[in-house]
């Protein structure tokens, strides 16, 4: 029975960076730099990469130990599983699905935004009641009101089109992304260079002009750079909020049993995209303050539309390509992520395992939690306005983060002598500065975003002591160990 429910090997450490550069550039560097750098920190974005950047690089190499050690999919799901127990494995388990998920859906409205932003250039425009979602969220009163949209309907169609490609199989989905990461490192590298003769050193003064601020404690205790309504800005608050756009690299662990070599080739694939992006996001970030001002930049299509400030509008057509192809690469590595973690927690008996656990007996991937997967991503993307979305992604992934850099901890100081084909290195200092780094930033989010996390959660125990904790694998071992007990 095992083999029936196990994925193909055919990943290398090429694919698996590939993977993990599809993921990471995407809505972060077309995108989010944009409403980062106009509303949380100007020009110091930069500095915001690299507090961002360094609490991943810290994650990243905890990621690399447990995804050399513990080779199946699952990602930290399946760490924390083997080092904490199976209620912090549920929890973990259950943030991911809400990482995946949400992400998934607020990527899928930023293609919709620039793949309608791409038709504008040949003066074609959609019908407004299939362009965005129903409602929105007024930003000065936080209350819902009507767009007169029915259905944000290309966010729904491209989370369709990657549901199919998934379902058809790993090997094809791979492909697929390693040609829209060309495509999109090359637009990127072509905002770098020709943009640099475009910047205006004023406009990186001043440097700072929300501060260098922006922790909190549920936005009342402690309170370190805040703007008018209360929410925390400068650099730290826009680390904060950009961290969204690393959200990637640790997608790769996830494809860990569909890896050739993986002890070897996920290390590779986690920290060499890490590091990659890294590097391109902060030049991206300098080009793109020194070609515009802080406050003038444009949120919604900030790089196109930078272009066209400085007088090359023909720049609009190959970036507004590019940003099609990466988010779309973003979405499809987030789709492809959700059900296998789904499929990891099937296998211990947390989820049905006839449904999630099911791979399709051609295509060798887990097709019913694949397509589900889809259902939710496309419904959410079509019906939810953005600003719901993506508040809790960031909170939940940084608590992932925190977890496994503690397991790291733990599985060092329980189990010293387990093989490590690849060790994190200046144990216990990295895991802890991981800890604390991504603590750091998670106090730099609104204080609405723990609020919703702590539901979710709850939301998640409350499955988990349903069912979960009943009908697990661990259960049955130990309903089996009680029956023996008794017997004797």
């Amino acid at each position: 029975m095992a083999g029936e429910n196990r994925l193909r090997r055919v990943l290398g450490p090429v694919s698996l960076t590939a993977l993990g550069i599809g993921t990471i550039i995407g809505t972060g560097i077309f995108v989010l730099v944009g409403v980062a750098a106009h509303d949380k920190t100007g020009p110091a974005l930069v500095v915001s990469f690299i507090v961002s950047g360094a609490a991943c690089i810290f994650a990243a190499l905890c990621y690399a130990e447990f995804a050399s050690m513990t080779p199946v999919a699952g990602s930290a799901y399946t760490y924390a599983y083997a080092t904490l127990g199976e209620l912090p494995a549920w929890i973990i388990g259950w943030d991911l699905i809400l990482e995946y998920s949400v992400a998934s859906s607020t990527v899928a409205h930023g293609w919709s935004k620039y793949f309608q932003n791409f038709l504008g250039i040949f003066n074609i425009h959609l019908p407004a009641a299939i362009a965005q979602a129903p409602f929105d969220v007024n930003t000065q009163t936080g209350h819902l009101f009507a767009t007169g949209a029915v259905l944000d309907v290309p966010a729904l169609l491209i989370t369709a089109a990657i549901t199919v490609i998934l379902v058809i199989g790993i090997r094809e989905s791979a492909g697929f992304n390693a040609l829209m990461v060309f495509i999109k490192v090359s637009v990127v590298l072509f905002v770098i260079v020709v943009g640099c003769f475009y910047i205006n050193p004023a406009n990186w003064v001043p440097f700072a002009p929300y501060g260098w601020k922006g922790l909190s404690f549920f936005g009342s205790l402690l309170v370190w750079g805040q703007n008018a309504a209360g929410q925390p800005v400068g650099m730290l608050a826009g680390a904060g909020i950009i961290f969204f756009a690393y959200i990637g690299f640790d997608s790769v662990s996830t494809h860990a049993e569909e890896a050739r070599n993986p002890q070897r080739d996920v290390p590779i694939g986690i920290i060499t995209s890490l590091l990659v992006c890294t590097v391109l996001y902060i030049a991206v970030a300098g080009v793109l303050t020194g070609m515009v001002r802080h406050d003038q930049i444009d949120i919604d299509a900030p790089v196109a539309a930078a272009f066209k400030s400085v007088g090359l509008p023909w720049a609009q057509f190959i970036i507004a390509l590019g940003a099609i192809a990466g988010i779309t690469s973003v979405q499809l590595v987030l789709m492809l992520s959700q059900p296998r973690v789904l499929l990891a927690m099937a296998r211990d008996g947390m989820l049905p395992p006839g449904f999630f656990a099911a791979v399709h007996p051609r295509f060798r991937t887990p097709w019913k939690a694949t397509i589900l997967t889809g259902i939710v991503v496309g419904l959410m993307a079509a019906t939810v306005p953005l600003r719901l979305l993506c508040e809790l992604v960031n909170i939940g992934t940084l608590l992932a983060f925190v977890i496994v850099c503690l397991a790291v901890l733990i599985m060092n100081r329980l189990h010293p002598e387990a093989k490590r084909p690849f060790r994190c290195p200046m144990v216990p200092v990295v895991p802890i500065l991981g800890v604390l780094s991504c603590l750091m930033l998670m106090f730099s989010l609104p204080s609405e975003n723990w609020w919703r996390l702590l539901i979710w959660l709850l939301i998640g125990l409350a499955i988990y002591f349903l069912y979960g904790r009943r009908r697990s694998v661990l259960a049955k071992l130990r309903a089996a160990d009680s029956a023996k007990v008794q017997g004797r």
